[in-house]
Parts: structure tokens; sequence; C-alpha cells
């Protein structure tokens, strides 16, 4: 057995290249074993430990700097950086977090949850390096689906224009190599990365151009050859464009040529795009057979690949794309858009039944927010599906584009609030703090699965501009559904229980942890009022209004960020109101990035439990009658 003796990446480079064979399929064995108990993103580590281990074995992490796309493929990392024996506490509360974590170690020197970032980042530490006089390598690697984000190629076009030293590793898991194709390509890699090779092109072109009258005629007739050439021969064609060598594709399950090829990389002075070719779920039959469902995987059996799911009532994500594909039969308007999400936003029911209407833009949400806001205008119904972490990055597009138009787009925005093991990076918690402010926009959250139905309904006969409904990354509560969907009236909250002198306004699951405390301090003798506040814009002003009347001391209840949200907004129209006398404490998620862990302990870390509300309540019965309140 190899891999316990391996404590730190220098172990590795004692080894032979057979050695590191045997050590990438214990590595194998090894995560399969692990995740099987634990869940996790399996498919996408075992596609790349070979590549992984190449890295280690051929640098020298943390002084190189090695910088993972999204992360989630960082296991190997992980295990070759001295965390194996952290493994069974993968993705768990104050365990080994699922994604790259700088204060987890001195080896992760980026973190990040979304695509699409890594090249941005290889150019900053280039800059520092250079910049401070270091002699470091940087190396970045990035899928073939994340180089679909527009940020990617923003960072490729500035690493080539500035000619910086340093790598990109595109992992392509894709497409399959052809051996006469993949051995053409690696001898053009050979001669085009020759130290020799580079020295000779550079010194005839500059020959060339000495020559009096006709050099620069000459030079400039041989890089047109030369170009020609390159166009028919060389596959990477868009990268030479950009600035880059290309070297590639080369397969990225060959640990020889893997090496060989960032030898050759480490020769060209300036920026240099790897091809590596992989297999998403390489060594475990299920997972190569789909990657999909074993992108991210609850645990599961070995032998069989049966994943243990725990039986329940379904997830929201899953009544949407039903509910949806009802309305879709009904109003031939509606197309569902989704970046490169269709099975987490449960949209492939959808596909099956309207593949016309199923649009798949690949990570790219600004340009799924603007052409949504263009297919509204044009007289569709389009639902923009996508967790509220990732709308997060077209902000602009919403504003400029959707909300200044008043564009007649629906979002569907899945994981609002905690979602619990992919921790900090995914959890849904500012939607409402950054869209709420927006000018003509409409935002609902449901009680329940029922009402998420009718809220659909709501958005689909609504024609005034942009509307949103959110919803959790929890089962639903298992209440009756209405066979007729009806719509909500716009901006109208709902009582669930009448209470004297005390409320709490809650949204969401919220709601639950709401009746939990009410029901508690109702056996203490307080009756305790709770309001689903199913519109976050606009408020239910006439019911505020009351509230204030009747002089009730309020608890605002959300699972969302504290800061802007919707205890801001009540808050905010009270100030507008003059109503200096409401009494309202503020109970959200604080100003904190709250770390993986379950919904229901992160939901503990920050507050949001009955007990918390049931003890805020009681806070509150002991303050005098004035002012703004707030939790601390």
């Amino acid at each position: 057995m190899l891999l316990p003796r391996i404590k730190q990446p220098s172990d590795l480079k004692s080894l032979s290249v057979d050695e590191l064979a045997s050590l990438s399929e214990e590595i194998r064995r090894f995560l399969i074993e692990k995740l099987s108990v634990t869940g996790g993103h399996l498919a996408s580590n075992l596609g790349v430990v070979e590549l992984t281990v190449a890295l280690h074995y051929c640098y020298s992490s943390p002084v190189d700097k090695l910088i993972f796309d999204v992360g989630h493929q960082a296991y190997v990392h992980k295990i070759l950086t001295g965390r194996m024996d952290r493994f069974d506490t993968l993705r768990q509360k104050d365990g080994l977090c699922g994604f790259v974590k700088r204060n987890e170690s001195e080896h992760d020197v980026w973190e990040a949850g979304h695509s699409s970032t890594s090249l941005s980042a290889a150019m900053g530490m280039a800059l520092a390096r250079d910049l401070k006089g270091e002699d470091n390598k940087v190396i970045a690697m990035i899928g073939d689906g994340a180089l679909t984000g527009g940020m990617a190629f923003e960072a490729l076009n500035h690493i080539g224009h500035e000619g910086k030293k340093l790598m990109v590793i595109l992992n392509d898991n894709e497409m399959s190599i052809a051996p006469n194709v993949g051995a053409l390509h690696n001898y053009l890699s050979k001669i085009r990365s020759d130290r020799h090779y580079l020295r000779a092109k550079d010194e005839l072109e500059l020959m060339l151009k000495k020559i009096p009258a006709i050099g620069g005629k000459l030079a400039k007739s041989a890089g047109r050859m030369k170009d020609s050439l390159k166009y028919m021969m060389v596959p990477g064609v868009l990268f030479e464009e950009l600035g880059f060598t290309y070297l590639g594709p080369v397969d990225g399950h060959d640990l020889s040529t893997l090496i060989d090829t960032f030898h050759q990389a480490d020769n060209v002075s300036g920026p240099v795009m790897v091809h590596v070719i992989t297999t998403k779920g390489k060594g475990y039959k299920p997972a190569e057979a789909d990657s999909h469902k074993w992108h991210g995987i609850s645990p599961y059996k070995i032998e069989s690949g049966q994943v243990l799911k725990a039986v329940g009532n379904p997830m929201y994500t899953e009544v949407f794309g039903q509910t949806l594909i009802e309305l879709a039969r009904e109003d031939k308007r509606i197309v569902a858009v989704t970046p490169a999400m269709p099975g987490g936003s449960g949209l492939v029911p959808f596909s099956k039944v309207f593949p016309e209407r199923m649009i798949d833009v690949g990570i790219a949400e600004q340009h799924a927010a603007t052409m949504c806001a263009a297919l509204a205008m044009e007289g569709m119904k389009p639902v923009y599906a996508v967790y509220s972490t990732f709308m997060q990055r077209a902000y602009d597009q919403i504003v400029h584009d959707i909300c200044r138009h008043n564009a007649n787009v629906m979002f569907a925005i899945d994981r609002a609030g905690f979602v619990g093991a992919d921790g900090e990076t995914h959890h849904g918690v500012f939607d409402v703090a950054f869209m709420r402010h927006i000018p003509n926009l409409v935002m609902m959250m449901p009680k329940d699965e029922n009402e998420l139905r009718h809220m659909m309904k709501t958005a689909l006969e609504y024609n005034d501009g942009p509307i949103a409904y959110r919803y959790p990354r929890v089962n639903v509560p298992g209440v009756p559904l209405d066979e007729e969907l009806k719509v909500i009236p716009i901006g109208k909250w709902e009582v669930l229980r009448r209470g004297e002198q005390y409320a709490v306004i809650a949204c969401g699951p919220m709601l639950q942890v709401a009746n939990e405390a009410a029901e508690a301090m109702k056996r203490e003798g307080m009756q305790v009022g709770v309001i689903n506040a199913r519109f976050l814009k606009p408020l239910d002003e006439e019911m505020l209004r009351e509230l204030a009347q009747q002089q009730m001391k309020l608890i605002v209840l959300e699972e969302a960020s504290e800061a802007g949200s919707l205890g801001s907004a009540v808050l905010e129209f009270y100030a507008r109101e003059g109503r200096h006398d409401m009494h309202v404490h503020l109970m959200g998620i604080p100003d904190v990035f709250v770390e993986h862990a379950s919904i229901k302990e992160q939901r503990a870390v920050a507050g949001l439990t009955a007990e918390a509300v049931a003890s805020e309540l009681r806070s509150m019965a002991a303050e005098p009658t004035f002012g703004y309140g707030r939790s601390v």
C-alpha cells in the first residue's frame, strides 16, 4: 500500500511512474469507499486522479500555485496534501470542506464554489509573482463546461495579451481521443514546445527582418505560411490566436504522457494551454455510465451503486418541475431556461415533454438573463430556473436588461436559504437583499408546495413586469394539493395564527419554526400570531398598518441575510410611516458566512430555531414598549 505513506506532496517525488499508477488506483478505491458513507462529488474526482497526481509530482505546492476551478474536483488534492485521515468528516459540521478551503491547508491557494474563476485568479497570482520578483509556477485548471462562462474568456484574452508565464489545464471530459489523432497532436506538441525550435523560430524571423528592403515582407510571408499550416494541423488554434501555446489533446489518465507534457509546457516562456481528456467517474462503472447522477451523490452501496436516499416527501424542485409541465401544456408561450443545471433545477422531465421549449445555455448566467428579457419582449413567457447562489452572477443583467425594461421574465429561484453540505458558496441567502430594491420586480416565497403551485400560476398570469418565486432545498411539508391553480393577489399576506401583543412575520420554512415557537409560548400563556409574508415585495402595507394600530410587538424571521432582506423592508416601511413606536426585532442570518453542515445545524448556528424565537419573545415581553428593536 502506497497511499498511507503519502503525508505531503513531496512524498510523490520518490515514486516511479508505475508506482504513481498504483497509487492512483488506491486513491480511486479510497474515494469510492469513503463517499459511499458521506456522499459528495464522486464522478468529477474520479476523473482527475492521474491529473492531480501528475501535477503534484511535477510541481512543488504550495510554492507553485495549483488553482482549481469550482473546487469540487479537489478531493484527490486534499488526499495528497495531508487530509486523508479527515475524509470521514467530509461536508459535515466542523469537518472537511467539499471544496478547496484556504483555512484548511496552505496548499489551498484559491477557493471557489462558482465556476470560471480560476483563470482570473491565475493571472492575479502570476502578476503578483512577477511584481515580487519570484519565479514560482502558476497552474490553473478549468473544465470544458466552465470554459463557457464569459469570465473565463475575459481572463484568456488578458492572459494572452500580457504574455505572462502560466499554464492553463483544460480538463475536457466530454470527448474521447482517437489514437491516430492523439499521436499526431502529441508529436506537434513536442516540436512546438521544444526550446531549440522556439529559439530557432525567433532567430529566423529576426534574421529575415534584417534583410534590406525585402526582409519585412519575407518575415510576414513566413508568418502567413506558419499560420496557414497551424490552421490546418493544430486543433487549438483559438487558444493560439489568444496568445497561448497549445499542447494536446493528451490522455488525462496516462501518467507518463501527462508528466512529459508538463515538462514540455515548462519550456515555454509565455502562457500555455494544455488540453487534457479525462473520463468522469473513471474506474467506477455506475459513475462512468451516468456522470450527471454521480456528480453530487448521496451515500450509496458500492457493489450495486444503489443510492441510499431517505424515504420522504419530494423536494420543492420536483414540485416546480412537474407544475411547470402542467402550465406549459396550457400555455405554449412558456420557455424554460437554465444555465447548465437542468437536473438540479428539476427540468429534465420538462425537457422530455417539451424539448423545443427547453434551453440550456451552459454556464452563462448573464447571457441567460438577457436572453430571457428578449424572449419576454417578443411575447414569450420565459422561466429562468436558477440557483439563488448562481443568480448572483447575473445581477447587472437583472437590473439593466430585465427590470429596467420591465420585461415579463419569471424567475424560479431554487436553493433559497441554507443548502447544507455545499456550504457558504452555495447558500441562497442574499437574493432578497439584492433584488427587492430593484424597481418593477415582484418577489414571492411559498409556505408549502401547494402555495408554490399557486405562485407559479400567479407568475404566469402576471403581465406587468418581472416576477420571482423562490423556494428552498428541502422536502416539501406534504400538504394536499388543490386541483385548480389560482392567482394570489399581489402583495397580500396571510394570517396563519392570531396573536395578542406579539406576532412573528415569516416566510418559507421559517413559518414552521414560527408555529413551533408560538405553540411553545402558548403553553406559557402568551398568544403569538404568525403571519405568512409570502410577498417579499411588495409588502402587505395594509396589514403592517393594522399591526401598528394594534401596537403589536413583531419579530421578522427569515432564512436570508438579516441585512437588507424582509426585516429591513419592514423597518423601512415603519420609518416612512413615522411609526417610531413600533417594536420590531429582526431574526435573520447574521453578517457572517455560515460554513458547511446540515441545514438544521446551520439554522442553529444562525439562531433560526423555535427555541431561539421563543427566547426572543420572552425577552420582548420583559422590555419596555418603545422604538425599534433588534435581536442580537
